[in-house]
């Protein structure tokens, strides 16, 4: 008859479960990425500090320095995160650009949605406080622009060329500088604080835009 192991035997390290360390750090970074981007529409991004970050995560700092060199590449990395949130929560894996062959309506409704979330709160300290860092900190802005803002614009571009396919936009029309007739007047209303933002301002720079872009 084989010997019992006695009841109170401990286990050998052998046979323990290991943790599961990635799921662990997969935990920490979205703990991280919750609380900076908290921590920047409560407080705002000057008073948002790495300690700050690591005590609302409860994290130790070095485990934030370990993976991020700065705030402002937490907060990037946080809202890159955001963004393919809440791009899941909408059924895609990336955002899409919806082509339903009314060039004005597609035009109308995506930037009707960019409205809903500039002004959205959880989106907008975020987007004005990377913005505003990118311009200072040439690294931060390159990357800002490369992993952020270029995808979105990619869209529009491929929109209007299907347009351009279509006979709706002039073939001659450059769609990368078409695209801000319509982009860049609200980028900058909305920097600056200019004037409202809504879905009627943004309905009319398509209109506007449409008009010299179309055929003649």
């Amino acid at each position: 008859m084989a010997a019992q192991k006695p009841a109170h035997a401990p286990t050998p390290a052998s046979e323990r479960p290991h943790p599961d360390v990635s799921r662990r750090s997969q935990r920490s970074r979205q703990a991280i990425y919750d609380a900076a981007l908290a921590l920047v529409v409560e407080v705002g991004y000057p008073k948002t500090t790495i300690e700050g970050i690591a005590a609302r995560a409860g994290v130790g700092k070095q485990t934030i320095y370990r993976w991020w060199s700065s705030k402002a590449d937490v907060l990037l990395e946080a809202f890159l995160d955001l963004s393919e949130q809440a791009a899941r929560a909408a059924g895609e894996e990336t955002y899409t650009f919806p082509d339903t062959g009314d060039l004005a309506a597609d035009l109308k409704a995506v930037l009707r949605a960019t409205v809903d979330e500039l002004r959205d709160p959880k989106f907008e300290a975020p987007s004005r406080a990377l913005a505003a860092e990118g311009v200072v900190n040439e690294q931060l802005g390159r990357e800002f622009v490369t992993k952020l803002l270029e995808p979105s614009l990619q869209l529009y571009v491929g929109r209007l060329r299907a347009a351009q396919d279509a006979g709706d936009v002039r073939p001659e029309i450059d769609p990368r500088i078409g695209l801000e007739l319509f982009v860049a007047p609200l980028a900058q209303r909305w920097l600056q604080r200019s004037g409202p933002i809504s879905h009627a301002y943004t309905d009319t720079l398509v209109d506007y835009a449409l008009h010299g872009l179309a055929p003649r």
